[in-house]
């Protein structure tokens, strides 16, 4: 697999000049709304006029199955007045958002713009529960969707497995439940602004034993956009940016019982290689970090297969405050997916604008101290992963 260095000749440096999240939640909007709302923030924010875009992508995962809504982007383009920028949209399944930042980092970075803005959204809340969880479970291979499998039931089985391989108690999932809901208490944009207890959690009904309510996220509408332009320009439009130091992509198995282990996400260990590779960086250097919980159990597999703790010891580092705010390496600060909510395709556009905010300064009463910040945006159960690394910029 080619492995690119932020140095490579030719290549640009790029930054991330301005950024912007709506409300995640039950909204009234549909798709095009939620989109247009987070562009015009996101243009506003950096003072640019929607004519000056040269790319402009959409991080989508569903909205023909969920809405009957296509060609978002050729129509945000048009309700932004962003017109003649090239438009396309970004289907990665659940880490849409997070293919996104990778395309819009290729335009900037290869020099085909000098101006790309990414918006991802999906309006999920109007379809019931089990109408969201076929739409999603539909990123699954045939052979398993056929038999009824769905995430939550992948999700459940690794869970089992991950508490018996590694002597963990069950309480130690419902930890990583309460501390992102004490994050999302703090964020304004969030679903789930309540603090939750252990024994709230534990108490809640069963989903797919032993996983409970709340240790998944829900389902949610909402949209966010990051603007990206070349590094050597950003002060031209702000003085708080930051630079995308590393990114890497990378895919698993597509049938997960094919997986040598499944509490080990392949994806996430490949994808963080690169990105790592490519910042000069390591595990150690990163202050803060957005993982992908849709569910508890993988706050504890990405965090391992990212390199910040040993196999198996994710758990032991939320049960000893590591993770927390004022831990030694804060994760998920925004709520995460948990308390912030989940609507696929923006979901990992918000992890980095969360990052985006924590290394300007700018994320408020949830603000830690913080140089190099971290998020990694996974689709289905591992199936594919975009990791990201940031730094301040200069």
């Amino acid at each position: 697999m080619k492995r690119l260095s932020g140095d490579d000749p030719g290549m640009e440096r790029v930054a991330i000049v301005g950024a912007s999240m709506t409300r995640f939640g039950e909204r009234d909007a549909w798709v095009r709304d939620l989109l247009a709302e987070a562009g015009d923030e996101c243009l506003r924010d950096a003072d640019v006029p929607p004519t000056k875009l040269d790319h402009l992508y959409v991080s989508n995962m569903a909205s023909g199955e969920f809405e009957g809504q296509t060609g978002v982007p050729n129509a945000l383009a048009h309700d932004l007045g962003a017109m003649p920028a090239y438009t396309a949209r970004i289907d990665q399944t659940s880490s849409s958002g997070g293919a996104g930042v990778y395309a819009a980092w290729q335009s900037i970075a290869s020099g085909a713009s000098d101006l790309t803005m990414l918006v991802g959204g999906e309006k999920m809340t109007h379809r019931t529960t089990a109408e969201a969880t076929d739409v999603i479970a539909s990123l699954t291979h045939p052979v398993e969707y056929k038999h009824g499998v769905t995430l939550p039931s992948f999700a459940g089985m690794t869970a089992r497995r991950y508490l018996h391989e590694y002597d963990a108690p069950r309480e130690s999932l419902a930890k990583v439940a309460v501390k992102n809901h004490k994050n999302g208490l703090d964020n304004p944009h969030a679903q789930f602004r309540k603090a939750v207890d252990l024994e709230t959690v534990m108490d809640s009904p069963i989903v797919a034993d032993p996983l409970r309510l709340y240790d998944f996220c829900p389902i949610t509408d909402g949209s966010a956009a990051l603007l990206f332009c070349p590094e050597a320009v950003a002060e031209e439009y702000t003085d708080d940016y930051v630079v995308i130091s590393g990114i890497g992509g990378a895919t698993d198995t597509h049938v997960v019982h094919e997986r040598d282990d499944p509490t080990t996400m392949g994806g996430v260990v490949d994808s963080s290689d690169i990105a790592y590779d490519m910042a000069g960086l390591g595990p150690d250097d990163v202050d803060v970090a957005e993982l992908h919980d849709m569910f508890t159990i993988l706050e504890f597999l990405q965090s391992e297969d990212l390199g910040f703790f040993e196999k198996g010891a994710g758990w032991k580092a939320v049960e000893e405050g590591v993770t927390d705010r004022d831990g030694d390496l804060p994760i998920n600060t925004s709520g995460g997916l948990k308390s912030k909510g989940h609507p696929l395709g923006a979901s990992g556009v918000a992890q980095v604008y969360e990052i985006f905010r924590q290394l300007t300064g700018t994320a408020g009463d949830r603000q830690v101290d913080c140089d190099v910040g971290l998020a990694c945006n996974v689709g289905g159960f591992g199936n594919c992963v975009t990791t990201t690394i940031m730094e301040a910029g200069q």
